[in-house]
């Protein structure tokens, strides 16, 4: 919370004089001490203060509004471009202001997770049980202290869990909680956190996920309307995580995980008349361990070092007459080894300088050949990442400049090893504070980046193309934040506007040969937009509040490519413009969230003509919450209903959303 100077000097000043004097009291002749005195305000938001564009949702935000999972809180962020495809077991990736969500890294605790085979992370199997903050930041965060990997990005999407946290007197806490809605949705979860001695702690958390995802939707042929239901979309996934945090006598600190992850589930087909059969199946693994190892060297050196494997399995299965024998598998297996370190020192006030180096192995092997009598090319990719970033903060200025350098080599059992990739990514980030005594600051922003190619960008059956570019991205951003409080009523108020411009060079696309679809560096994508947050504080009554926050983006993402049939139109699945808002209605007896989302007209291919169009969408949300306090326990209880209005909306076409729906939820903390 923020202290005014002037009081805590005062305060400081009084107990001084009061201790000073002991003897003064002649009447008892003992020493009186005065209870503390808090002040407290509110605290200056972090997206108005950092030098690049940054949003955060608390765990609290997002229970009370109703979101269920990191792919919807995602939807909420401005500049996010979330492609889901539908149901329960439908893949979900985010995109940073449309570069693709290939540029988009995605870190839990700290560190990013990988997925070289496809170059994208399906953020829909995550889910918010044990999720303290969800982040969202264009070009990278203000921590001079974080990894090369997380500076390589263009947007990084941090996903922070809970810490333990007891209540007094008490080693111990438990947490049940079991969710049940539409669609055959059953997700019950436990969690349990101890304290060791006075310098350890453990938490250990699990949760399952049930439901059909046979949800109804409304077929439009002409003028015929039909109502179909969704099939193959059904999901079973467990996931468990133990989690330790331990601080040394010597302020050192460890924090490591281990986190098991598994599901089976249908992957719902695209919707086509007549034929709306799907039989494909993905079963998948993910396993993980990290830890996170943090020393204070001296006084002006720190040393975060940070290490990881992870183990994923995948098999796809598929049962279609267009297979020799009817019947299709597939499977893959990666594996990653991951170390990086960060050296910080502070030479002077207001100087933070810190060099990361990040190291990192990644294996694929497959049961998919080339061509016949070949072995399965089993590539493996070596990769560095060096970045030296400095900070200077000098009265009202912040500058943020990061060198970021990548040498990358590859090998393949046998075939053509494609060649090393090196090159140097410079960004500049700087933030002013026009005025002395209020918060209204003006940022500018400029990063360079690139994407490797995935494994399946090289290598994937005959559409592999070994001598593919990395895609290169620049982003350049101007904004404006400002925050203000007052005693009044309105208690706060934030407001950011951010214009960018990005392009991409050499964007790597899949466009037909003469027989088959070719991997190829082929495109130039120039997109133009502004970003625009608001929220508010009010206070109504006496233990009633409302909050109220709003996103706004209007954004113009065209293909560039010159002589392209294309040139100069909106790229697929781009609308100009999508907002959000979501109000928050706090009252003595219950809790009542609201929230929508909104998408404008898209299309699903380069061509805007009525066949390809998707038309716009509002999709609402209500929330009620009540909270039960025992001498022992406290009890929330939670009815969520979703899609008030029963929108039929496709967020990839012919991958139909779900329509109206409830989730009612019950959590028990012991």
């Amino acid at each position: 919370m923020r202290i005014r100077p002037a009081i805590l000097a005062f305060i400081s000043f009084c107990s001084v004089c009061g201790f000073a004097q002991t003897p003064s009291d002649t009447l008892t002749d003992r020493v009186h001490r005065l209870p503390s005195v808090g002040v407290e305000g509110l605290r200056t938001p972090q997206q108005v203060v950092v030098t690049q564009p940054h949003q955060e949702m608390s765990r609290e935000r997002m229970e009370q509004t109703g979101v269920t999972s990191v792919a919807d809180a995602a939807k909420f962020f401005a500049g996010t471009n979330v492609r889901d495809y539908g149901g329960l077991g439908g893949m979900k990736t985010v995109s940073v202001r449309n570069l693709g969500a290939h540029h988009t890294a995605v870190s839990y605790d700290g560190i990013t997770i990988s997925n070289t085979q496809a170059g994208q992370i399906d953020v829909g199997r995550f889910s918010l049980d044990n999720v303290q903050t969800l982040s969202f930041s264009i070009g990278q965060t203000s921590d001079y202290m974080q990894t090369a990997r997380h500076l390589a990005s263009a947007g990084l999407l941090s996903i922070e869990t809970e810490r333990p946290v007891f209540g007094e007197g008490k080693p111990w806490a438990l947490r049940t909680r079991v969710s049940g809605g539409s669609f055959g949705r059953f997700n019950p979860s436990l969690r349990y956190d101890q304290q060791i001695g006075s310098h350890t702690l453990v938490s250990l958390n699990a949760d399952y996920s049930h439901g059909d995802g046979n949800y109804p939707f409304i077929l439009v042929n002409g003028i015929r309307r039909t109502k179909e239901h969704r099939n193959n979309s059904d999901i079973d996934a467990f996931h468990t995580e133990a989690n330790l945090h331990h601080a040394f006598a010597d302020s050192n600190t460890l924090d490591a995980k281990v986190h098991w992850f598994r599901s089976n589930r249908g992957l719902p087909g695209a919707v086509i008349l007549y034929n709306n059969v799907s039989r494909e199946r993905l079963h998948d693994e993910d396993f993980f361990s990290q830890a996170v190892w943090k020393k204070q060297l001296s006084s002006q050196l720190q040393l975060h070092t940070r290490l990881k494997y992870t183990h994923s399995w995948s098999l796809y299965e598929d049962t279609n007459v267009k297979y020799p024998d009817g019947h299709n598998e597939e499977i893959n297996r990666q594996d990653e080894y991951y170390a990086s370190s960060t050296l910080g020192w502070t030479p002077l006030e207001g100087l933070n300088v810190s060099v990361a180096e990040d190291l990192s192995l990644n294996t694929l092997r497959t049961n998919i050949t080339q061509g016949n009598n070949l072995l399965p090319l089993s590539p493996r990719r070596f990769t560095s990442l060096t970045a030296l970033t400095a900070q200077y903060a000098w009265q009202r200025l912040k500058v943020n400049a990061t060198l970021l350098g990548t040498f990358a080599t590859e090998h393949v059992r046998n075939g053509k090893d494609p060649n090393d990739r090196h090159r140097l990514s410079p960004s500049l980030a700087v933030s002013y504070k026009l005025l002395p005594d209020e918060s209204l600051f003006v940022r500018l922003m400029a990063k360079g980046t690139f994407r490797m190619p995935s494994f399946n960008d090289l290598y994937y059956l005959r559409m592999g193309n070994t001598g593919l570019r990395p895609e290169r991205a620049h982003e350049w951003n101007a904004g404006l934040t400002w925050f203000h409080t007052s005693q009044g009523a309105l208690r706060s108020v934030s407001f950011t506007a951010d214009g960018y411009y990005h392009d991409v060079n050499d964007k790597i696309v899949a466009f037909p040969s003469t027989y088959v679809w070719k991997m190829a560096n082929f495109g130039k994508v120039r997109t133009v937009g502004v970003d625009l947050t608001a929220a508010t504080e009010v206070s109504l009554l006496r233990h009633v509040s409302l909050s109220l926050q709003a996103a706004y983006t209007w954004q113009k993402t065209e293909d560039r490519l010159p002589n392209s049939p294309s040139y100069g139109r909106q790229l697929p699945y781009t609308p100009k413009h999508s907002g959000n808002a979501s109000a928050l209605l706090c009252l003595p007896w219950f809790n009542l969230g609201y929230t929508v989302l909104m998408q404008g007209e898209r299309w699903s291919m380069p061509q805007t003509t009525p066949l390809y169009r998707l038309k716009p969408y509002w999709e609402q949300t209500l929330t009620l919450t009540r909270d039960f306090q025992f001498c022992w326990a406290s009890l929330r209880l939670q009815l969520s209903l979703q899609n008030l209005t029963d929108e039929q909306y496709e967020i990839i076409q012919y991958y139909p959303m779900p329509g109206r729906q409830f989730v009612a939820t019950a959590t028990l903390k012991i």
